[in-house]
């Protein structure tokens, strides 16, 4: 009961914290289960799931009310509601590019190896976003779709949804307060997709999870949940105070540790 309350903990945190982090949760929660034998059945990771999407609605609550309203009168020039057609643009590439993950590349890059060369070359990513200009104000149509792909591209362990969607918009130039919005609202649709995806592929299996303990599930997505709104905040201020590439340093160093692992059979 104690080890499995502990899992239950150690596996929320790294959801929490690491799904908005720029370090990427599903790698941490690879080399978790990898090293420490620690692993979420699909119901358990469903919750997880829902705990981050919740985090992420309840902090944008008031953002998605006056897009929401844009949406029912129809309004897709305001500055709220300009955001509707940018999302549903940049959602599009995001679902290509993880369609074709799960079908073609899932079962063959989740090892060691490529994990550590993921986090290096989304080490990279970060550490290239501190030298963006930011001279511009809004965010078109192209800069949204490449959004979308950094997005995308993130269903690679090692690359962070956060990192990859926030480098990408500050290469572009686009200012940090638009860019950290634009990237948190973006991920709405694509956690609500993965979700829909995992319920579907998992869905035998959901059903034989039947004997999980309910007090596991609630505080899975609890500790996700207050995780996720601290990561949240963070994240926000690295961004506005121009910091947010420091985390380069921790994922370049945690991928040379991984390759350096794989290739010692580890």
């Amino acid at each position: 009961m104690i080890d499995q309350l502990l899992t239950t903990i150690i596996l929320g945190l790294i959801q929490g914290f690491a799904e908005w982090l720029p370090i990427s949760s599903t790698a941490h929660l690879r080399v978790a289960e990898h090293f420490i034998g620690f692993q979420a059945t699909p119901l358990f990771n469903v919750f997880l799931h829902v705990g981050t999407l919740g985090v992420v609605i309840f902090y944008f609550r008031h953002d998605i009310k006056v897009i929401l309203t844009a949406l029912v009168h129809r309004d897709f020039h305001s500055e709220y509601g300009r955001f509707i057609p940018l999302i549903v643009v940049a959602t599009i590439p995001t679902g290509i590019i993880g369609l074709l993950y799960d079908e073609f590349l899932a079962d063959n890059y989740q090892t060691l190896l490529i994990i550590g060369v993921t986090f290096i070359v989304g080490a990279a990513l970060l550490f290239a976003s501190k030298y963006g200009k930011e001279n511009q104000t809004q965010i078109t149509y192209r800069k949204a779709l490449v959004m979308g792909a950094a997005q995308g591209a993130a269903i690679f362990p090692g690359l962070s949804r956060s990192g990859s969607t926030i480098s990408g918009g500050l290469l572009q130039g686009v200012k940090r307060e638009m860019v950290f919005k634009f990237s948190f609202l973006l991920s709405i649709p694509a956690i609500i997709g993965d979700l829909a995806v995992e319920a579907y592929l998992q869905r035998g299996t959901l059903a034989q999870d039947v004997g999980v303990n309910p007090i596991d599930l609630l505080v899975g997505l609890a500790i996700t949940a207050v995780a996720g709104y601290l990561a949240i905040v963070l994240v926000k201020k690295l961004v506005l105070t121009k910091r947010f590439h420091y985390f380069a340093a921790y994922t370049f160093t945690l991928g040379l540790i991984l390759i350096a692992l794989a290739l010692l059979g580890f």
